[in-house]
């Protein structure tokens, strides 16, 4: 198992990586000099099968093995060797450049071997797609929900490793929530990112989802069938005044940008300008549970 002060290294990159591991000889002023490079054959190399990103595109990797055939691969590609295949490497970081360079023909590719545990190959292997927005949302999610179940990480630990906002990694996670088939979708790039985080919030994703591959619904759209399927409000009570219990567009606004923040159905009840109710309605244990973790809510000792 790694040590806990390796945890903080992840947020610098990998550059860290390659200049923290499988270093040379310390240089005279006591500083580790950057690994050696070396040149591999492409079929020593093994995909790493804890990597998040399941899908290439093929014209990304059509266009970088132009790009290689020309100049060749600069950016050496992160490795660690495989006990049990001597000789062979699995690919840490940088299989998108090993697919791409087979496509080009290259029979050698330059590496930096790196000895890492499982965990550190994972930190890694999300870290560089993310930082380049390699990942579709569903696989950034699925590599933050892996690192967090399998090596204990927090969210919030999570969130100050990778520089990212606490906030983005709730939402993000939040999509494993919805349904397998719109999580293909998702990954398939038939919607988008903000379609999905919108559909979390309808009754039906399954069938919004249709309806935006089919009409081409944009999120907006998608975000008010979520707000239109809010249970109204309570008409004018007898005696109250016309007009108290009619909705007002500033308050299905913010129903709706509740809606989207928590992922479950939100109404608003105003009874008068400074008191109202705020209610929510989940629909699942799961969806609870989020919300618990949401506002922070601790478990009973």
């Amino acid at each position: 198992m790694a040590e806990e002060g390796a945890r903080p290294r992840l947020g610098r990159g990998l550059a860290a990586l390659i200049g923290d591991f499988g270093a040379a000889e310390p240089a005279a002023d006591g500083a580790k000099s950057p690994a050696p490079q070396r040149r591999v054959a492409v079929e020593f190399l093994r995909p790493n099968p804890r990597n998040p990103r399941r899908r290439f595109s093929e014209t990304d990797l059509d266009e970088l093995a132009v790009s290689l055939k020309a100049r060749g691969l600069i950016q050496p590609i992160v490795v660690r060797p495989l006990a049990d295949v001597p000789g062979a490497f699995e690919i840490v970081a940088g299989e998108r450049r090993w697919r791409a360079a087979q496509r080009a023909g290259l029979d050698e590719v330059p590496v930096v071997v790196v000895e890492i545990d499982d965990r550190a190959s994972l930190e890694f292997a999300i870290l560089e797609n993310v930082q380049r927005t390699d990942l579709n949302a569903i696989e950034e999610a699925a590599g933050y929900e892996r690192l967090m179940s399998e090596f204990a990480y927090s969210q919030r630990e999570l969130a100050e490793i990778l520089g990212k906002s606490r906030s983005h990694l709730a939402n993000t996670l939040r999509l494993l929530n919805l349904p397998p088939s719109i999580q293909e979708r998702v990954i398939a790039g038939e919607i988008t990112a903000g379609h999905a985080r919108a559909l979390l919030a309808v009754r039906d994703p399954e069938a919004v989802g249709r309806r935006i591959v089919e009409e081409g619904l944009s999120v907006r759209e998608v975000e008010a069938i979520a707000a239109a399927e809010v249970p109204e409000q309570e008409g004018p009570r007898p005696g109250r005044p016309r007009g108290a219990g009619e909705r007002s567009e500033e308050v299905r606004s913010l129903e709706r940008r509740f809606a989207r923040a928590l992922g479950v159905g939100v109404s608003l009840k105003a009874k008068n300008p400074n008191e109202g109710e705020i209610r929510i309605r989940y629909q699942t244990a799961q969806e609870l549970d989020d919300l618990c973790r949401r506002f922070q809510i601790p478990n009973e000792d």
